[in-house]
């Protein structure tokens, strides 16, 4: 089974809103919980992904990824983001402290909504020959896939991603300012990374474990999963 480039779009255009959106509402909604109302005041506490979305990277990068893939004949590493949300780190009760949870949040929500995808593929599987049925798995795999991709890419130990942010939390402060000064070189590192092959040689090991992961908390084969999302990306 190979998909159109239309029926590729509609299978992740849902998955992939959401789960950038999502990941960066949940930064700002943890953020209030401890101290800092920056992202409250800016009204971007909600699940509506217009107040999220970045016309460049939440359409446009991976709208083109998925034409190039497509035109190209190869499977591709689907990406994004969104607009960030505004936090004052400063702010929270415990700055360095809390600043962990607050960058955990991200990761966290893309796993909840990777579960809940897969869950949508054993909706999908109990429909049986039904009208929506290949569509749900599809999209469930989907959306396992693009949420898995952004959980792992974020908890890399790198500034600004969110495991940068985690490691600096978890670092002696001397060791902690140092290192966050490599902030703003992130972006270029990560670059670095990518051309070179060192991102993928990292990412691919990191992801398979995750959706074996998501397979077995929702009861999926993971051969099944795995082949599910293989029919998404070609």
């Amino acid at each position: 089974m190979e998909l159109t480039l239309i029926q590729k779009i509609a299978v992740f255009a849902l998955p992939v809103i959401f789960a950038i959106t999502l990941h960066e509402a949940a930064h700002g909604y943890v953020a209030r919980y401890f101290g800092d109302m920056t992202a409250a005041a800016a009204g971007r506490i909600t699940v509506n992904p217009i107040k999220h979305i970045d016309p460049v990277g939440t359409i446009l990068v991976p709208l083109l990824i998925l034409v190039a893939s497509k035109l190209l004949g190869g499977g591709a590493l689907l990406f994004g983001w969104a607009k960030p949300v505004p936090v004052n780190f400063g702010n929270l009760r415990r700055p360095k402290q809390d600043m962990l949870w607050v960058a955990a949040a991200g990761p966290g929500i893309n796993f909840v909504m990777a579960v809940f995808w897969a869950l949508m593929i054993q909706v999908g599987h109990a429909l049986g020959s039904g009208f929506a049925s290949a569509p749900l798995m599809l999209m469930g795999a989907a959306g396992v896939f693009i949420n898995v991709i952004l959980m792992a890419l974020n908890l890399i130990p790198l500034p600004p991603l969110d495991g940068g942010r985690i490691a600096v939390s978890l670092l002696p402060v001397r060791q902690a300012i140092q290192y966050s000064r490599i902030e703003p070189y992130g972006l270029f590192i990560l670059l670095g990374l990518l051309f070179t092959g060192i991102l993928g040689f990292v990412l691919w090991p990191l992801i398979s474990v995750f959706i074996g992961l998501i397979a077995l908390v929702t009861g999926l084969e993971p051969m099944q999963l795995a082949g599910l999302i293989n029919v998404v990306l070609k």
